[in-house]
C-alpha cells in the first residue's frame, strides 16, 4: 500500500467513513506495515474521547449493560464507539466476535460504531491492538469510547490502563465473586454497578460492596459509589451513565484525568518497546539457534537469565 492510500484511509476515518474506519482497526489487528503510518496520521486529531472499561464476570450482563448505556448516552446524541473484547482460543486463535449477536439493535444507528476483538492470547484481557482501535474511534469523533473487556481477576486488570472511566459489573448469587473483587480487582473500579438488581439478594451484593469499600484503602472523598441497575429493564441505567460522565467531569477538573493518561502512555510506550523488541529478536535468531539454546536450558547447562542476556546481547552488538 502507497502513501496515497493511506492518506485516503487517514482522511475518510476522520471524516467518520464506517467502512474506512473498520478497514484501518483490520490493519492494526493484523499488523500491516502501514498501520503505524496510519496511527501516525490520525494522532494529532486524538485525545477528545471519554473512554469508558466494563468489566465483570460471565454472565453478568455486561453487554445487555453496554447496550442500555449507549441508548442512554444517544438521548443526548453522544456519539459511541464499542470495542468487544472476546477471548480467543489458547490453540485455533479463533474467537466468536458476536457483535452483531449481542447488540443487534445498534448495527444500523449511524452515531454507533461496533468492533468485536480477540485478544489473540493477550493475557491482560485487551487484545493488543485495542489501544490504537481506541485512538481510531476517538479521531473519528466519537465522543464515548466503551471497551467491554474478557472478564475479571488479577489477570484482566489492564483495562485501568486504557480507559478513563472503569465501571465494575457484580450480579448476586456468585458467591465467591466479591472474594475475587477483593484479591485482585477491588482497587480499579471508579463505579461498582450491581447488574440484575431486580432479583434475589441484590440488596445483600451492594450492602457487601460498601462495606469493602468503606474498609479498604480509598480516600473517603474518592470511594466509588455503588449503582444497582437491572439493565434488562432500564432501570438505575441514566443514573449510571450520569454518574460515568459526572466522575469523568470531576477528573478534568482536579486533574486526575491527565494524570492517569500520563501514566498510561508511559504503560504504553513500555509496551511497545517490549514488543519491537521480541519482533526484532525473532527476527535476528534463527529457528535452529532457539533450538540450541533451549536444549541447553533443558539440559541445566546454562540458567534462563544468562541466555536472555547473551541474546541481548547479540542483538546490540550486530546493531552497532
Amino acid at each position: 500500500m502507497n502513501a496515497a492510500k493511506v492518506d485516503k484511509i487517514v482522511s475518510e476515518v476522520l471524516v467518520g467513513n464506517k467502512r474506512y474506519i473498520a478497514r484501518a482497526i483490520s490493519m492494526l489487528e493484523n499488523e500491516s506495515s502501514q498501520a503505524a503510518e496510519i496511527i501516525k496520521g490520525l494522532y494529532p486529531h486524538c485525545g477528545r474521547a471519554h473512554v469508558i472499561g466494563i468489566t465483570g464476570p460471565p454472565g453478568a450482563g455486561k453487554s445487555t449493560m453496554v447496550g442500555a448505556l449507549v441508548n442512554q448516552f444517544r438521548q443526548s446524541d453522544k456519539k459511541c464507539g464499542i470495542i468487544l473484547i472476546d477471548p480467543s482460543s489458547p490453540f485455533t486463535g479463533g474467537a466468536i466476535l458476536g457483535d452483531r449477536i449481542r447488540m443487534p439493535e445498534h448495527t444500523t444507528d449511524k452515531g454507533v460504531f461496533i468492533r468485536s476483538m480477540g485478544t489473540r492470547g493477550s493475557l491482560g484481557g485487551l487484545a493488543l491492538a485495542t489501544r490504537d482501535t481506541v485512538k481510531v474511534l476517538d479521531a473519528a469523533g466519537y465522543d464515548l469510547i466503551i471497551i467491554e473487556t474478557v472478564g475479571i481477576g488479577q489477570a484482566e486488570t489492564d483495562i485501568v490502563q486504557t480507559a478513563d472511566t472503569v465501571v465494575v459489573v457484580s450480579v448476586p448469587g456468585l458467591g465467591d465473586h466479591i472474594q475475587t473483587l477483593k484479591a485482585g480487582v477491588m482497587e480499579i473500579a471508579d463505579i461498582f454497578a450491581v447488574n440484575k438488581a431486580d432479583t434475589d439478594g441484590a440488596s445483600k451484593t451492594v450492602r457487601e460492596l460498601k462495606l469493602m469499600i468503606e474498609l479498604s484503602n480509598y480516600p473517603a472523598a474518592e470511594r466509588p459509589p455503588v449503582i444497582p441497575v437491572s439493565s434488562l429493564k432500564n432501570e438505575g441505567i441514566d443514573k449510571l451513565a450520569g454518574s460515568i460522565l459526572e466522575l469523568h467531569s470531576q477528573a478534568l477538573e482536579s486533574g486526575r484525568f491527565e494524570k492517569r493518561r500520563k501514566e498510561q502512555l508511559a504503560i504504553e510506550l513500555n509496551e511497545i518497546i517490549r514488543w519491537q523488541l521480541i519482533k526484532r529478536i525473532n527476527s535476528k535468531i534463527s529457528q535452529h539457534e532457539l533450538d540450541v539454546s533451549i536444549n541447553e536450558l533443558y539440559l541445566h547447562q546454562i540458567t534462563p537469565h544468562e541466555t536472555a542476556h547473551n541474546i541481548l546481547k547479540s542483538l546490540l552488538k550486530g546493531d552497532e
